[in-house]
């Protein structure tokens, strides 16, 4: 797909991803996507080397650029570089569905400005698959899109907003809550499949525990650098 109108970028926030990037990379230039720009925030585990050897081989262009640490940050700088009308921002670890452009090429041609997927966690605990249900429903009834559903927008309106907040958490929900006064997201009920890894490493229920208290502290109006400080030191 040409860039131009109606072409999506994928901004790809990395750090340390090398073990996912082939794949995911891989999946991406399969997809239609006019554009992949990864944004690395200094990796040092081979992820930029990865990306350079996609950038060698033929298909969807694949660029590479650097950008200060922290996903907010990183997720700006992409979205600067790109000439898409519509911005995808993709964690490294979250596999999209097949088909994912037209799924959303779809829904933007029915109004939407802005929205995210449904999502579903790699792992068959039924645990997970709970937190999941519950992540979706929330998120349906909030209309608050997260990292994990891969919000995507319409180019424009992201620059009329001024971008993501440049904060080290809760960016998604900052960025959610502004679009939400302009209209609610469009939901794409096919799932990404989203790592269940930090909620593996961490424990299930401590994570969502940990997950509750750091959303409900920010609604109360506590600061994000003090959250991702509580959020590193259990981490």
């Amino acid at each position: 797909m040409p860039v131009g109108e109606g072409s999506i970028a994928v901004i790809l926030p990395v750090l340390n991803e090398a073990v996912a990037l082939p794949a995911q990379l891989a999946a991406l230039r399969a997809d239609g996507f006019a554009e992949i720009i990864v944004v690395d925030g200094g990796s040092t585990d081979g992820s930029v080397d990865v990306v350079q050897a996609a950038m060698a081989t033929r298909g969807t262009p694949v660029r590479l650029i650097r950008a200060e640490r922290g996903r907010a940050r990183q997720m700006n700088a992409g979205a600067a570089k790109s000439r898409a009308s519509t911005l995808l921002f993709l964690h490294a670890d979250t596999r999209l569905p097949a088909d994912a452009a037209k799924e959303i090429c779809s829904v933007l041609q029915r109004g939407a400005v802005w929205g995210c997927f449904e999502v579903r966690l790699d792992s068959p605990r039924p645990l997970l698959r709970l937190v999941a249900w519950f992540m979706n429903r929330r998120s349906a009834l909030t209309g608050i899109c997260t990292g994990d559903q891969a919000i995507f927008i319409r180019r424009d309106a992201f620059v009329r907003l001024g971008g993501y907040a440049p904060i080290p958490l809760m960016e998604d929900i900052e960025l959610s809550r502004r679009l939400k006064r302009h209209s609610r997201p469009a939901r794409i009920r096919t799932p990404v499949v989203a790592s269940a890894r930090r909620w593996e490493k961490g424990g299930v229920i401590r994570t969502v525990l940990l997950m509750w208290r750091l959303r409900l502290f920010y609604w109360l109006g506590a600061s994000p650098e003090r959250l991702a400080r509580q959020y590193a030191a259990v981490r």
